[in-house]
């Protein structure tokens, strides 16, 4: 396969016909938009048939920096549709070995870190309320999506007291003291 019927395919199979494939294989700017686009046609889908042939296209690009943004974005877009964390374990579960196909470990060791985020955000809104040493094992920017997101009054306590910034601190104090005064 060559990038020219690549980026084809995946703009073909998306229905996005305003695309030029010549010039998204020239510019990385048009491609990554593209690319961004597919994203979002695929996780409005209902089904996830397709997700993984979808990444390993993604994945040939060459420039990893692309195509990992691609298929975080993915990641993204799919664990706000999922009906919870075992839905999200499976689906990822069948993603996960095809990002070896990046060379930098880096690149391979976000998605995987951006998965473990969404897992433990899931299992949030699942009913788990996480340990201190749970919250220490999520990414800052999970912490900052908890902190600004989170209704739990647990959750916001618990990021107030153990999270990883003051920022993240901060703004889960506040977020759990006007939720205290509203409920008074």
């Amino acid at each position: 396969m060559t990038l020219h019927s690549d980026v084809a395919e995946l703009l073909a199979g998306a229905g996005i016909l305003d695309v030029n494939v010549d010039d998204a294989v020239a510019d990385e700017h048009v491609r990554s938009s593209a690319y961004r686009r597919v994203v979002l046609v695929t996780t409005s889908s209902r089904s996830r048939d397709g997700d993984r042939r979808i990444v390993a296209t993604i994945l040939r690009d060459p420039l990893e920096m692309v195509s990992k943004s691609a298929v975080v974005a993915l990641v993204d877009g799919v664990a706000t549709k999922v009906t919870g964390p075992a839905e999200f374990r499976q689906w990822a579960a069948g993603l996960l070995p095809g990002i070896a196909a990046l060379k930098t470990e880096g690149y391979r060791e976000f998605i995987r870190r951006r998965v473990h985020d969404w897992l433990f955000l899931l299992s949030i809104e699942d009913g788990h309320v996480p340990t201190p040493v749970e919250l220490s094992e999520v990414t800052d920017w999970m912490q900052r999506v908890l902190a600004e997101g989170s209704t739990s009054p647990a959750v916001l306590a618990l990021l107030a007291e153990s999270g990883s910034r003051k920022k993240i601190r901060n703004i889960a104090m506040n977020r759990a003291g006007s939720r205290e005064l509203r409920s008074r």
